[in-house]
């Protein structure tokens, strides 16, 4: 198989987007490329056309190569759900929860069939497989079970390529110490260096380079500045570095960043737009008064409801509502807004009923089966007739109570075809859906926008624009503009 491999010298050094911008310049090079992570431990899934979960990474990466995403790419994603375990999906399906002892003891030897399986079908339909490691490749406690880094490269004979990142210091200790701890036949895999998040004056690191090459005899393939964007992250670290805007915006967005926030990857097409401002809030702040609250989805949505409850910020939603609020609610956030969540089968350890923010006339059991697919429907708010593509993943099924609608006066509608998907109350101040992706479409973005708008009393925005995908190629164009010119990569193979 001809393959590239990306590791790192820690978690969130910038793999996944370096994997991203480095698919796209093959892929520009004439290349048919899949992107590959054996195993990935994330909360931002995405939903094959075959109804699979992959880490959202892997999603975002084989659309850098200019493919479509499938479950072969990210083999094993773990979600991680409190209490020390993490359910256990394969393939792209659920197989099981587990903690971190039982994973390795029950599900080694099955996770790294699944992952050579994968890469033995990936390299019949592609030229080249661009794999990304997790975190550090040389973490000695656990090495011996490591399914991600270094097994691959050996595995795939691929050149590797080393990144760090400089703008948590100590970037010349952390790929020295890496390079070390390395098996000396993992380190002659290592064909490059990338020094990653640079800002400031590259003169200065210059001597530090030459030291380093000198030193480890392994080139510095190139730095590579700091890229602002909102491109799609892996983990919930990345909110840490969201640029904060303060001036200059017409609307502001309070996220809840619950304690198990899932797929806030839907929030990056409202971070796009100019006039807003998104702001994640913990649960323990003060709301404030925004334009908008959203609830984002959570892996575990009865213990983060509960953290609602215990902080306050249930209170202070419900007084936000009562006063004129708008508030928004995706997956988890969409069950959190009824009446109450049931979990009679304790599938999130918990207690087996919850009530809820009780703004919209629903309940929602837990169950067993995960519902994860991708939908193509109609919208019938803000504007009849918008067409949507998203995508669910859910265990929660939810069913409307009349009775409480006649009994509280929540007059609701649906807010798609599919009167599963989702409702929305008479004066559109209360949105709940399952439809992840939901801001990813232009016009009924655009057209919710403009609802909150027209609360604030400015002019309304044009709906008749592209869905967020043609700014995200944009966006990956861009990153790999950015490597191509300061990377030198003539000493890897397949450039």
């Amino acid at each position: 198989m001809k393959a590239i491999m990306v590791v790192g010298t820690a978690s969130h050094v910038g793999k996944s987007s370096f994997v991203t911008g480095l698919s796209r310049l093959l892929w520009r090079k004439g290349w048919a490329v899949a992107p590959f992570k054996g195993q990935n431990m994330a909360l931002n899934a995405y939903v094959t056309s075959t109804s699979g979960e992959i880490g959202y990474a892997q999603a975002l990466q084989a659309w850098g190569a200019k493919t479509i995403p499938r479950v072969e790419m990210n083999p094993i994603l773990l979600k991680p759900q409190g209490d020390m375990t993490s359910q256990v999906i394969l393939k792209g399906k659920v197989v099981g929860t587990t903690n971190a002892k039982e994973y390795y003891e029950d599900y080694f030897e099955v996770g790294w069939e699944a992952i050579t399986d994968s890469l033995n079908i990936l390299a019949k339909e592609f030229d080249l497989i661009v794999c990304e490691g997790a975190g550090s490749p040389v973490e000695v406690n656990l090495k011996h079970r490591d399914l991600t880094n270094m097994r691959v490269a050996k595995h795939l004979n691929a050149d590797t390529i080393l990144i760090a990142d400089i703008e948590r210091g100590g970037v010349f200790a952390h790929i020295v110490g890496t390079l070390e701890l390395l098996e000396p036949e993992e380190r002659a895999l290592v064909k490059g260096i990338v020094i990653n998040k640079f800002r400031g004056d590259q003169s200065i690191l210059m001597p530090g380079i030459e030291w380093l090459e000198e030193y480890t005899k392994i080139p510095v393939l190139g730095v590579v500045p700091w890229f602002e964007s909102t491109l799609p992250a892996e983990d919930s670290l990345s909110l840490l570095d969201r640029p904060v805007k303060k001036n200059n915006y017409d609307l502001k967005i309070n996220v809840i960043r619950l304690p198990r926030i899932s797929n806030f990857t839907d929030f990056d097409p409202l971070e796009a737009e100019e006039g807003v401002f998104m702001e994640y809030l913990l649960p323990e702040q003060d709301l404030g008064h925004p334009d908008a609250v959203i609830l984002p989805g959570t892996k575990t949505t009865i213990p983060d409801l509960i953290t609602l409850h215990k902080t306050g910020m249930m209170r202070q939603i419900q007084d936000y509502v009562d006063s004129g609020g708008t508030v928004l609610g995706i997956c988890g956030g969409f069950q959190m807004l009824g009446h109450q969540i049931s979990d009679p089968d304790h599938l999130e350890n918990t207690e087996d009923v919850c009530a809820g923010l009780d703004l919209l006339p629903i309940k929602t059991t837990l169950k067993s089966e995960k519902i994860a697919r991708q939908r193509q429907v109609s919208a019938n708010y803000p504007h009849q007739g918008l067409p949507i593509d998203g995508y669910e993943i859910h265990q929660g099924y939810t069913e409307i109570i009349p009775a409480l609608s006649k009994q509280k006066k929540m007059d609701y509608y649906y807010l798609f075809g599919d009167p599963t998907l989702g409702l929305v109350n008479q004066n559109q101040s209360i949105w709940g859906c399952y439809l992840h992706g939901l801001f990813d479409n232009g016009a009924w973005r655009r057209s919710w926008l403009n609802i909150l708008r027209q609360k604030r009393g400015l002019s309304t925005l044009p709906t008749g624009i592209s869905n967020y995908r043609q700014q995200r190629e944009v966006l990956l164009d861009s990153l790999a503009d950015l490597l191509e010119k300061h990377l030198d990569l003539s000493k890897i193979d397949y450039f």
